[in-house]
């Protein structure tokens, strides 16, 4: 390891230091990814244009299974991290609704994640319900549908800001609205009226800080809206601003061709809060599990070059139900991580004084050269200080899991 260090001192980079921010930055771990997007409130309604694809068996059907499995892919990832739950996985033996919901049917959740040194997040649930009619929620024009889920989110933001008391760790609270119509509209305006008159009643009552921030997610397009969605990207942004919250960046919520990491510094200089939901989109809004690639490389690295991590929130967004579960998990924590790590081995202050001076040659130069310098190395010196599988030997643990422990459900 001493080489590869003293590789990188030679281009002013010090590998402990990097791997010292590494330790301090935390992914959250979207709980949907173990059940396909079951949860344990009410299975049989309708998703909403959210969807799992594959039959790969041992799905967790009970959250201590869900449980069971977060602790055995967070055995695979380095860091202390967060786990993110929508408000369907309540875990009660009650029969409730989405507007009952309180903290005391996430304390179990609460109690797990204080036996392992983790945060939790939150998000409503504005799909997987009856009362999501016409493709409309919470921007609905019939009042009582509306109020349904204006008072859906506000019980959101009493359990995010349970999370964030109880845990010690700022709980995020993030709105995504699956409101649109699948063929163009005469009126556009109208229903992100009611969505902005909507979303200021959901947020009327002040939070503490400390223990809580709101975000609110756009979308290109989905299932059944293709031609229109309510929270836009614009809509998202602007409001977040006026209103003093954050915005959500969903990596599969825009055309292929845009580029998330473009977008990002824009609210870095604008003082608005980011969280970014890391996701892998084949022809759009797939949600594969996260990968090694540009995109991906692009996104961590606006993070470290602009100085964002303070005010930035990473979790992960996908669901595939043709992998293991658990596998999937490691998988984008991993590869999330190591491209953070790769981006923390660059040397950020030369390549800005090069570019800015206007030396563009030795800018390209440095930067391609750096993609085969020995990174790897290092992520494997850190999985090794954190105690963590290196390689695919978690792979092979894993494996071994899945045939002795996993196979016994049914």
């Amino acid at each position: 390891m001493d080489s590869v260090k003293e590789k990188y001192a030679a281009i002013g980079v010090d590998v402990d230091s990097a791997i010292e921010k590494l330790k301090k930055i935390k992914i959250s771990l979207h709980c949907w990814q173990g059940d396909d997007v079951n949860g344990f409130m009410n299975k049989s309604a309708n998703k909403g244009g959210v969807m799992a694809t594959g039959n790969y068996p041992y799905m967790a059907t009970t959250p201590q299974e869900l449980r069971e499995d977060l602790e055995k892919a967070l055995s695979y990832i380095p860091g202390k991290h967060k786990v993110n739950l929508h408000a369907i996985y309540v875990d009660t033996d009650e029969q409730i609704d989405a507007v009952d919901i309180a903290p005391k049917h996430f304390a179990k959740w609460v109690d797990w994640a204080k036996k392992h040194g983790l945060g939790l997040d939150f998000n409503p649930t504005c799909f997987a319900n009856q009362m999501f009619k016409d493709g409309f929620t919470i921007a609905h024009s019939d009042k009582a549908v509306a109020n349904y889920w204006i008072e859906h989110c506000k019980k959101s933001r009493k359990i995010a800001n349970y999370f964030g008391a109880e845990l010690g760790q700022q709980a995020v609270n993030n709105f995504w609205f699956p409101d649109g119509y699948k063929d163009t509209p005469v009126d556009r305006l109208a229903p992100r009226a009611r969505m902005a008159e909507a979303m200021n009643e959901v947020l009327s009552e002040k939070m503490d800080s400390k223990n809580h921030l709101d975000t609110i997610e756009s979308k290109l397009f989905g299932i059944g809206v293709e031609s229109y969605v309510v929270a836009s990207h614009e809509f998202c942004t602007l409001y977040a601003q006026q209103k003093n919250i954050g915005v959500c960046l969903d990596s599969g919520h825009f055309h292929l061709t845009e580029s998330v990491a473009d977008k990002m510094s824009n609210f870095k200089l604008f003082n608005v809060p980011l969280l970014l939901h890391v996701s892998r989109p084949v022809r759009w809004d797939s949600d594969h599990v996260v990968a090694y690639d540009d995109a991906l490389v692009a996104m961590t690295g606006e993070l470290i070059k602009n100085n964002m991590l303070d005010s930035t929130h990473i979790g992960l967004d996908f669901f595939d139900a043709s992998i293991n579960r658990i596998a999937a998990w490691a998988i984008g924590s991993r590869n999330t991580l190591k491209s953070l790590l790769f981006a923390l081995l660059q040397p950020t202050q030369k390549l800005k004084e090069i570019e800015l001076g206007g030396d563009l040659t030795s800018r390209l130069a440095i930067t391609e050269e750096l993609k085969s310098y020995p990174f790897g190395e290092v992520w494997d010196y850190y999985c090794q200080q954190m105690g963590v599988l290196q390689g695919l030997d978690w792979l092979k643990d894993l494996k071994q899991h899945e045939s002795t422990i996993l196979v016994k459900r049914k």
